[in-house]
């Protein structure tokens, strides 16, 4: 009882974690788009099942792994941070 517990309290994203996965999700289809690589094409360049590509690029509260987006950037030929280049607000108590 208390692990499922503990996994329906981690699924609930707070909206400045929301905010930041849309703006993750917007760069991973734009270097997906600018490769001309589908999702199924990115999943066979790194080890990361093409269901998951798409719930990261379309459930509005999906997450990821550390090694995801070492996988993710590697099938797109680019260093991990690209993929976390933009500004966060570290002030937002949101």
């Amino acid at each position: 009882m208390i692990i499922h517990e503990l996994r329906v309290m981690a699924a609930k994203m707070k909206p400045r974690d929301v905010d930041r996965m849309r703006k993750f999700r917007e760069l991973l289809i734009q270097f997906r788009e600018e490769k001309g690589l589908g999702q199924r094409e990115l999943s066979l360049r790194c080890d990361i099942h093409h269901s998951k590509i798409s719930v990261l690029e379309t459930k509005l509260d999906s997450n990821l792994t550390l090694t995801t987006l070492f996988e993710l950037a590697k099938g797109l030929g680019i260093h991990p941070k690209d993929l976390i280049d933009y500004d966060f607000d570290f002030d937002s108590k949101k």
